[in-house]
C-alpha cells in the first residue's frame, strides 16, 4: 500500500469515531450506529476532497525538483557495481531520483559507465567530491552529462 491510501484509511477512521462520539452528543436522539454511519458517510466525502488538496501540493513539489534535477555522467564504474551500490555512493552528496547503468545488449554486461539524476546541488556537490574519487577500487570520473543527439 502506498502512504496516500494509508492516510486515507486514517483520515476516514478519525472520522467515523469522531462521529461515533459527536453526533450523539449533537442529537440526542441519534442512536450510536447510525452516528458511526454517518460517520463513515462524511469520511466517504471529505477523505478523497482533502487527499485531493495535499495530492496537489506533492505534486508541485515533484514537478519542481524534476525541473532543478541534473544527471550526471559517471565513468569507470567497476563492472560488478550494481543501482543500488551507486545511489547509495551519491546519495551522500544530495538527493537522487535515478540510476541508470549502461549493458551491452547482446551480452547483458555491464559497459563500467552510467548515469545518476539528482537535485542541481547535489550534482554540483558530487562532482566536486566524487570526481576522482575511489569507488570499489575504481576511480570515478563524475561530470555533468552531455545532451542526447538525435539522429
Amino acid at each position: 500500500m502506498n502512504s496516500p491510501t494509508i492516510i486515507n484509511i486514517i483520515l476516514s477512521v478519525v472520522l467515523a469515531i469522531a462521529g461515533y462520539f459527536l453526533l450523539p452528543v449533537i442529537a440526542t436522539n441519534l442512536d450510536s450506529n447510525v452516528a458511526i454511519a454517518v460517520g463513515l458517510l462524511l469520511g466517504g466525502i471529505l477523505v478523497p476532497i482533502i487527499s485531493s488538496q495535499f495530492s496537489g501540493a506533492a505534486t508541485v513539489t515533484e514537478e519542481a525538483d524534476v525541473d532543478n534535477s541534473k544527471t550526471l555522467y559517471v565513468g569507470n564504474l567497476p563492472y560488478r557495481a550494481n543501482e543500488q551500490a551507486v545511489q547509495q555512493h551519491f546519495e551522500i552528496q544530495g538527493q537522487v531520483h535515478s540510476v541508470r547503468l549502461m549493458k551491452d545488449r547482446r551480452t547483458g554486461k555491464r559497459k563500467g559507465y552510467g548515469f545518476v539524476e539528482m537535485t542541481a546541488a547535489g550534482a554540483e556537490k558530487a562532482i566536486q567530491n566524487l570526481n576522482d574519487s575511489e569507488f570499489q577500487e575504481r576511480t570515478l570520473k563524475v561530470r555533468m552529462a552531455k545532451d542526447k543527439v538525435e539522429d
